[in-house]
């Protein structure tokens, strides 16, 4: 099997369960020796009510061949992540790939309260642990490979398109770790090293297989609950992504751009581990033109909750407007105001 990244070191930050996992298994598989952090480890709880520890993850991938060494780290707790960096320094003495995949705040977020209804007691210890937590990484990390004048730091998000996710906090954060790979990489120019976004799409992680009541085998039963989980990617093909940007010596022409994991699969031509590319944006976009287009458009509650989400995530991607205009006209808007936002009637 091809190794590109053979010989190189990788920290993968958040790499207990779901996209974190699935990006350093497969920077493991191709080649690098990989450093995998996180704050549920043997001996401590573990987070987000999830069984899934680092441990775990470690395992999996040594016992498929690879290098991984796994350090209880949590990344809100400054001095821990500057051990972390004099660790690596001492032990690898190098770092070509630094992934930030840290999150663990889904059960932060209360999606039914808009923001003047949200409880804001908890939203610094939020803010710690989603975004702050990945500036110090950063901050602890970066010099070794600018040191080295080489190297790749990707920061993963949710969502690559321009429009609101859903909710204040959650949008917030994953728009300013997007915005902070854009600033990261206009200050590494001429540095040698690289920094940009990369986003999964609708993500068979663990906790979503289970809320399906399926595995990464079955997964395709689900499809007949959720139709749009047939265009739906395993956590390996964000990871592969990853490994594939890692492993391309152009990857400087990407800095700071934020890349959905499925055009990258598309572009570098590997495939998820079901053999498919999924295209979960053009599906959607054709559920949402077909409901668009109904004569009348359906009025049931759900089918408004997709005209509308998907509204607000494409209503300012120019290639997208007709379709947001049509969008805008089955929710009952009179037209679009000049930010592209929907006058209501």
């Amino acid at each position: 099997m091809e190794r590109p990244l053979e010989g190189q070191v990788a920290l993968v930050a958040g790499a207990t369960r779901g996209a974190g996992r699935g990006i350093a298994r497969a920077l493991a598989e191709a080649g690098a020796r990989v450093y995998c952090t996180g704050r549920s480890a043997a001996g401590h709880p573990p987070g987000m009510d999830r069984p899934e520890t680092l441990d775990q993850t470690v395992a999996l991938i040594q016992a498929a061949g690879g290098q991984a060494v796994g350090v209880r780290v949590d990344h809100t707790h400054e001095d821990e992540v500057a051990a972390l960096a004099a660790r690596i320094g001492d032990e690898a003495g190098r770092l070509d790939v630094l992934v930030n995949s840290v999150w663990g705040a889904d059960p932060m977020i209360d999606w039914g309260k808009r923001f003047w209804e949200a409880d804001l007691s908890g939203v610094r210890a939020y803010l710690d642990q989603t975004l702050v937590s990945h500036l110090i990484t950063n901050r602890h990390l970066a010099p070794m490979m600018v040191a080295a004048k080489r190297g790749l730091i990707v920061e993963v998000i949710d969502g690559h398109l321009p429009g609101y996710r859903g909710h204040l906090l959650y949008d917030l954060v994953k728009a300013a770790l997007g915005r902070a790979a854009y600033g990261m990489a206009a200050e590494l120019l001429r540095t040698g090293v690289t920094a940009l976004a990369v986003s999964p799409g609708f993500l068979r992680s663990e906790a979503v297989l289970e809320h399906f009541g399926v595995t990464e085998t079955t997964w395709p039963d689900a499809v007949a609950k959720d139709p749009y989980f047939a265009e739906s990617e395993s956590p390996a093909l964000v990871g592969r992504a990853v490994a594939a940007l890692a492993a391309d010596p152009q990857v400087g022409r990407k800095a700071g751009l934020t890349l959905f994991a499925a055009d990258v699969a598309r572009e570098y031509g590997f495939t998820d581990v079901d053999g498919r590319t999924p295209d979960f944006h053009g599906f959607f976009d054709a559920q949402a033109k077909a409901m668009a287009s109904a004569d009348p458009p359906p009025q049931d509650d759900y089918s408004r909750f997709l005209m509308w989400s998907r509204y607000w995530q494409i209503h300012r991607v120019p290639e997208r407007r007709e379709l947001a205009e049509d969008l805008a006209r089955a929710l009952g808007f009179a037209d679009l105001g000049p930010g592209l936002a929907p006058v209501a009637r």
